[in-house]
């Protein structure tokens, strides 16, 4: 009886001890997948355990780790080469694009018949056209291709939304569109970086008048939310959860690249901000908003 209950204890001794080595093994296991998750480690997971099943395992996950790795690599290749591929086309397209603009402008004003200048007028349209989507395409690759953070300074967002709003006050007009603008008089000051704020208020003023059945309101109230909202007919739900999408457009906007937006987004998530669309009745309303440095 006593050696039946001492080989009992041993027994269970050498399972405890057994049960404690796989759990230290799948901690181990835990802990270094944990730090292999940005796929940029071709570093095996190693355990101290010897157990045949956690071995072969750990075995396992590595070969599917090193899969994981190639295929992330090959990506990050092939992505970088899409990116500069861009790059280089929309740089040497807008070099001829700009020669044409410029010639178009100057026989528009020559003397011609009717019918030539609505030919010129449709020829106009699409090469200005043609010359936004190169441009775009083009901040688009530099912006998903700068790894490097933007330089951050503590600004007035007030003074910045202000002179965006003036520089495209007389397009805005041309439109036939009385801006109705409230900018609070509380001064919000966020870290930001200014020319990528210019831009993300350019194209957020550019798109509401793509969008615009002839209204538009600009706001910017005492937390320091700024909205941009125009009333726009027949846009779905659907539609408007794709409007950050690249190169995504909706029907009602005509000359559109799909871009902006998706400049906007990136340029406002990397100085840590927030932009959101709305639409309530029959209005299309986009919001953004940075966080409050301490």
């Amino acid at each position: 009886m006593q050696v039946a209950l001492i080989l009992c204890i041993i027994i269970s001794c050498i399972l405890f001890f057994k049960l404690c080595m796989i759990k230290k093994s799948l901690r181990e296991m835990k802990e270094q997948l944990v730090d292999r998750a940005g796929l940029d480690s071709n570093a095996r997971i190693r355990i101290s355990g010897r157990d045949r099943d956690v071995c072969a395992f750990a075995n396992e996950i590595n070969a599917s780790l090193k899969r994981m790795t190639e295929t992330y690599h090959k990506y990050k290749q092939g992505d970088a080469e899409m990116r500069a591929a861009v790059t280089n086309i929309a740089h040497d397209i807008r070099t001829p694009l700009t020669a044409i603009c410029g010639y178009l402008s100057l026989m528009d004003r020559l003397e011609k018949s009717e019918d030539m200048e609505r030919y010129l007028e449709i020829i106009q349209d699409r090469a200005f056209f043609m010359k936004r989507l190169t441009e775009e395409l083009f901040d688009y690759s530099l912006v998903n291709g700068n790894d490097e953070p933007a330089p951050m300074e503590m600004v007035l967002v007030n003074k910045v939304l202000e002179d965006s709003i003036m520089n495209y006050y007389a397009a805005i007009t041309e439109k036939g569109i009385e801006p109705v603008i409230n900018v609070t008089e509380t001064r919000i000051m966020r870290m930001i970086n200014v020319p990528h704020l210019e831009r993300v208020f350019s194209n957020l003023i550019s798109n509401a008048l793509k969008y615009s059945d002839g209204d538009l309101e600009i706001s910017m109230d005492d937390t320091g939310r700024i909205t941009f909202s125009n009333s726009a007919r027949g846009l779905s739900n659907v539609q408007l959860e794709r409007l950050f999408n690249r190169f995504y457009t909706v029907q009602t906007a005509r000359n559109s690249t799909g871009l902006g937006l998706a400049i906007a987004k990136k340029y406002v998530e990397e100085m840590a901000g927030v932009i959101g669309a709305r639409y309530e009745n029959g209005r299309l309303s986009i919001d953004v908003e940075f966080q409050e440095t301490c």
